[in-house]
């Protein structure tokens, strides 16, 4: 914990600093939610397909799901996925000509949710 996830428009991937963002990322988690360094984890899955509105081209999406372990304040999860946002502004630049769209959200996994270690 936390799981965190990241969809991506494949024409990012050149312009996506994504080790750079994942590393600024879990120092935000850390001091915002309370994580525990080395129990954050992020995965980046490049998206082949977008479409936006009616159009197919022109825009780019980037998408961060977290997923934490109960107990986190709403105003928590807000001040995380505003971080997100602004960490994206700074690590993703999209292509000249194309709209950038970048969401982000916290959910609270589920209490069936189990790991180990090895």
């Amino acid at each position: 914990m936390p799981q965190i996830t990241v969809d991506y428009s494949a024409d990012l991937a050149d312009d996506f600093d994504r080790p750079g963002f994942a590393k600024a990322l879990h120092e935000a988690t850390v001091e915002i939610a309370a994580a525990r360094p080395p129990a954050c984890k992020t995965r980046f899955r490049r998206t082949e397909d977008i479409v936006v509105g009616p159009e197919t081209g022109g825009h780019s999406h980037v998408h961060v799901h977290f997923a934490l372990l109960p107990g986190r304040t709403e105003e928590t999860k807000a001040r995380l996925t505003e971080a997100t946002l602004e960490l994206l502004r700074t690590h993703v630049k999209a292509a000249e000509g194309r709209a950038l769209h970048a969401s982000a959200e916290v959910r609270e996994l589920d209490a069936s949710y189990r790991k180990f270690e090895s």
